[in-house]
This record gives structure tokens, C-alpha cells and sequence, in this order.
């Protein structure tokens, strides 16, 4: 009877210690997928390292009777880290979170260069790409980096030119020796109407009358300019020593009551409207010239169809040309593409539109391609939603979803016949030990 109730113990003991292995083969696990648009990217689970992100993501397996976790986060060196809230997944279910990691861009500060000029002898008027801009020794701040023209130009002395280059936040030298003219001489500059604008060699020296010292002898340009009268020019020799006296009359234009208006357009073809009468098209390529076109205000229309009409208004002044560019606005829908607007009840559920995640509902994307897509919307806690659209040129091609919830799987129980087994077996083993006592 003793030895009875000892294996009775044994059997409820063994019992017991196979109840907790017969409920843990029941299974509580779920899984949490993350994708990624960067492969590499780390992932972690409330601070903890969770692996990985590998062809564009990674699976980490979760136990619903575990602590749950609350947040999650992917981060690479040198891209923008990405934060988001945890849904835990039930048995059996899978729960899916995108992240996108965009590359930190760090920009490159150009600083301004300088150049420093000086000559000999000093006191050499400085151009910097042809604009004087003082007497050496000088210094020319704010350069940005590139290459310029260097030139220096001083009474008694030929010109000097030379380029250089001015790399970012330092400071070029430029060192310039003027050689001494041979010979010079002078020019006394007259002119009818007086105080007319005179140019040397193509260089602005002042107004009539004007006396120029210093200059090398030989031949030069001598241009007198005045609004309301023709130019004057003239080729001129400077003698070695002396002074050589230039008297101009200039020509007054004849009064005129009209100009000249040129239009062009991009693209060509509009038609030209001036104060309400056609004058033509424009060309493909150049100006219209509208003659003989009255001083005063004007308004000019270019119209083209396809295109919106453009208007300017334009002063005309006597025997001068005025100039109209007008560039048109196409007024249709851009070629080849359309819009597409997608939302969802409820809202906040991800979308994919040709297996590419591109947003969140509700949400509208432009420029989507013309022709038939794939919408996917995905939520957790809801049946995935796919439907193929059409996406039409210049048109919004709508996407409604209206998600229903999944529907729970209830995990397969793994047979427990190992621990009955075993039951069976002990009860066996006792049945026998007692009919034996007997």
C-alpha cells in the first residue's frame, strides 16, 4: 500500500511539471517587420539593438505574453535617424513599419576671394574686367573665386594687362610694370554743340572742350557723342612733343515723330498685336520689326494657341527701336502625367503604389505617369486593400478605401499526447506493482 501511494506522488509531481511545457507549445509569438529604404540601417526595439536592415528590411520576431514594446527606431551614420510608435502583433500576426532615412547634406561654404594690385610707378588707373575701379596700390574685396582681367593704364606709359586667379577666401597678387611711351603728345578737343562726350580708343575721357596730355604719339580713334545728334568719328595723329587741335560739328538728327518696335517670343509663332491692330507673327528665331510706330505709350498682345496671352506695355521714342520678349505660358495639362488622390477609413494607413511606399492617407501625388497602377493600402488591424487604376493626363484619378478588420487567427494548438503518454504510462506501471503486492 506504501509503494501505491509513492508512485501515485511520482505521477502527480511529473504532472505538474509537464503542465507548463504542454501550455508553452500552445505559442504566443508574432513578428514585426520593419522596412527601409537604406540598407545597413540599425534597428532598435525601446533603445534595444534588434539587427539590421537587409534587402530593404528586417523581421524580428515578438512574444505577445512578453513585455510589450512602445517604440521603435532606425539609424545609419550620415542619414537622418527615424522615430516611430510600436503596434505589438497578436499570436501568429505580423505587424509592418516603414522608415525612411534621407542623407544629411552638408553644404560647402564659398568665402569671397581678394586681389591686391599694385604697379611701377603707382598711381596707375586700375580696370578689373574692364571696370576702373581706383589708383594703385589698391586692394579689390568681394571676388568670387574664378579668373579675371587685370588691366593698368597711366599717362606717359603703355598699358599693362594680365590675368589672374582668385581661389576661395584668399588673396591673388597682381604686380604690374608699366614701360615709359617712347614719345607723346597732346590733343585739344572742340566741338559744336560744346559739352559733347568724347572717347578715346574706345575709352570715355569727358566732355568737350577737353584737353588729353600724354599720349603716345601715332594715330588714335576720336568718337564725340550727344544725344539728338549724329556721332562724330574720326581718325586722328598725335605728334611726338605737340599738341594736335580736333574742332567737330555734329549733324542734329531730324525731328521724327516715330521709332521702332521689335518683338520677339518664345516659342515663336504668336501672333503680334499692337494697340489692338495685327502686325504678323514672330519668327521662329529673331524679332518682328514694327515700323513707324508713334512715340508714346503702346500695349503689345503675343497670342498662341495652347499657350495664355501675353500682354506688356512698351514707350516708344523717336528714331529709337523699343524691344518686346515675351515668353509664353503653356495653358494645358502637362504632357504624360496626372494626379492621383487616395485616403482611407480609417485614415493613417500606408500606401504603396506599384510596390513603392510613397505616403501616408490621406494623400495626393502629382506627376504620377500616365496609365494603369497598382494602389495598395496597408493599416494594422485591417485587411490589406489593393485595386488597380487608371491614371489619365491632366486629370485626378481618385482612390477610396474603406478597410475592413482583420479577421483573428486563433494559433493551432501543437498536440500534447507527450505528457499524457507518459501519464499513461506511470498508471500502467502502478496497476502492475499493486496486482503483484496482491
Amino acid at each position: 500500500m506504501k509503494k501505491l501511494l509513492f508512485l501515485v506522488s511520482i505521477v502527480c509531481g511529473l504532472f505538474l511539471l509537464l503542465s507548463p511545457v504542454a501550455s508553452a507549445l500552445g505559442g504566443d509569438q508574432g513578428w514585426i517587420e520593419i522596412r527601409c529604404n537604406v540598407d545597413g540601417a540599425r534597428v532598435y526595439f525601446d533603445g534595444v539593438d534588434k539587427g539590421v536592415i537587409s534587402g530593404g528590411s528586417l523581421t524580428v520576431p515578438v512574444y505577445s505574453t512578453a513585455a510589450p514594446y512602445h517604440t521603435y527606431s532606425v539609424e545609419k551614420t550620415g542619414y537622418t535617424s527615424f522615430n516611430g510608435d510600436l503596434t505589438m502583433p497578436g499570436p501568429g500576426e505580423t505587424v509592418t513599419v516603414y522608415a525612411t532615412l534621407n542623407p544629411i547634406v552638408t553644404p560647402v561654404p564659398v568665402n569671397y576671394g581678394s586681389i591686391y594690385v599694385e604697379s611701377s610707378p603707382s598711381g596707375a588707373a586700375i580696370y578689373f574686367n574692364g571696370n576702373y575701379r581706383g589708383y594703385s596700390p589698391i586692394t579689390i574685396y568681394d571676388v568670387w573665386p574664378g579668373s579675371y582681367t587685370i588691366e593698368a593704364q597711366k599717362n606717359g606709359y603703355r598699358s599693362y594687362t594680365t590675368t589672374t586667379s582668385v581661389s576661395s577666401g584668399t588673396r591673388s597678387n597682381v604686380y604690374c610694370p608699366l614701360s615709359p611711351l617712347d614719345t607723346t603728345g597732346s590733343l585739344y578737343i572742340l566741338s559744336s554743340p560744346t559739352n559733347t562726350r568724347v572717347s578715346l580708343d574706345g575709352l570715355d575721357r569727358g566732355n568737350t572742350p577737353l584737353t588729353l596730355n600724354n599720349l603716345a604719339s601715332g594715330t588714335h580713334i576720336v568718337e564725340l557723342d550727344r544725344s539728338g545728334y549724329y556721332d562724330w568719328k574720326s581718325t586722328v595723329e598725335v605728334p611726338a612733343g605737340g599738341t594736335k587741335t580736333v574742332s567737330a560739328t555734329l549733324n542734329p538728327m531730324p525731328e521724327s515723330t516715330t521709332g521702332w518696335v521689335y518683338v520677339s517670343s518664345s516659342p515663336g509663332g504668336a501672333s503680334v498685336i499692337l494697340d489692338g491692330t495685327n502686325y504678323g507673327q514672330t519668327p521662329g528665331s529673331g524679332s518682328l520689326k514694327l515700323n513707324n510706330i508713334a512715340i508714346g505709350e503702346h500695349t503689345v498682345t503675343l497670342t498662341l494657341s495652347g499657350y495664355q496671352t501675353y500682354t506688356a506695355r512698351v514707350t516708344v521714342y523717336a528714331n529709337t527701336v523699343s524691344e518686346v520678349s515675351g515668353l509664353l505660358v503653356p495653358t494645358g495639362p502637362k504632357a504624360g502625367v496626372g494626379e492621383l488622390s487616395v485616403s482611407s477609413t480609417p485614415a493613417g494607413a500606408n500606401v504603396m503604389v506599384d510596390n513603392n511606399f510613397v505616403g501616408i492617407t490621406p494623400l495626393k501625388l502629382k506627376d504620377i505617369s500616365v496609365g494603369s497602377h497598382v494602389i495598395t493600402i496597408e493599416l494594422a488591424g485591417y485587411q490589406n486593400y489593393e485595386v488597380t487604376t487608371q491614371v489619365n493626363a491632366g486629370a485626378t484619378s481618385t482612390v477610396v478605401a474603406g478597410l475592413s478588420p482583420a479577421i483573428p487567427v486563433t494559433p493551432a494548438k501543437k498536440s500534447s499526447s507527450l505528457p499524457l503518454v507518459a501519464i499513461g504510462a506511470l498508471g500502467v506501471i502502478a496497476l502492475f506493482i499493486v496486482k503483484k503486492n496482491q
